[in-house]
């Protein structure tokens, strides 16, 4: 389990997360949604241990997540990140198995046992990327290449999934499959996914928990139905919107109300 205790995270003397509390539980995806500026990028950085909160405590398995070295963090706690920085080429099949690098007794590259191989043949398999594995990741249009990312962070089977824009550049089908894989790892593996997206359709579909930030802070943690409420939205987002009742999920679904010019 990975818990932030009341957490406060910036840079420099810039405060962009103030006394957070989080909890992500085994068979739980979260959503993080909020404005632009909000603080949900740094939260999940802190989060995933990039650096250290300036108040408060992350804990991993009620362990200070600082007194992890950073290969056994590989290895509970995988991540994708809105882009993947590549300083050489490198096919996706080796892409994906640089997710293996915390389990692997000598390199990262090169040097995969069986077991390195499968495991990726199966994220490859997952996230429909089997037929692109021997294409260059330089070549991969940029949905693809997120696909990627994404197997890469399967690859590493961690209990813990930190997500920040996963279905950024990804079509409506792409972004179902991919929010689906989390979905179904939580369901059937007990990991607990923590996903940043824009997409407030997407976390009323996908997610058991949203956390709502405005301003670094907390502004409303619960169920999609009871943090989805036109008031809050409206107050967070500064956009009036309809919420009602998705026809067949039965979650809620929002819709912005732009007022039409005349």
């Amino acid at each position: 389990m990975l818990e932030a205790r009341n957490i406060s995270a910036g840079y420099g003397t810039r405060e962009a997360v103030r006394e957070v509390s989080l909890r992500a539980l085994p068979r739980q995806v979260t959503a993080i949604i909020g404005p632009n500026g909000a603080g949900k990028t740094t939260l999940m950085r802190a989060l995933n241990g990039a650096f250290e909160p300036t108040s408060g405590e992350v804990l991993l398995d009620e362990r200070p997540l600082r007194e992890y070295a950073r290969r056994e963090i590989g290895r509970r706690i995988a991540v994708v990140a809105q882009e993947a920085e590549l300083r050489f080429p490198v096919t996706v099949m080796e892409f994906v198995l640089g997710g293996r690098y915390a389990w692997a007794g000598t390199g990262v590259w090169g040097w995969e046992s069986g077991r390195d191989i499968e495991v990726a043949e199966e994220a490859l398999h997952e996230t429909q990327l089997t037929p692109y594995r021997a294409r260059l990741m330089s070549e991969l249009s940029g949905g693809e290449r997120q696909r990627a990312v994404l197997a890469r962070a399967v690859a590493t089977e961690a209990a813990v999934l930190l997500l920040d824009e996963p279905t950024a550049n990804l079509d409506l089908a792409h972004q179902a499959t991919v929010l689906a894989l989390v979905r179904a790892r939580c369901d059937e593996r007990d990991a607990s996914a923590i996903v940043v997206t824009h997409d407030i359709n997407l976390a009323a579909e996908f997610a058991d928990l949203v956390l709502l930030l405005k301003g670094g802070r907390t502004f409303a943690f619960g169920s999609p139905r009871e943090v989805l409420q036109p008031e809050m939205l409206r107050e967070v987002f500064e956009i009036q919107v309809l919420v009602d009742t998705h026809p067949t999920s039965g979650v809620p679904r929002i819709t912005p109300v732009h007022q039409v010019r005349r």
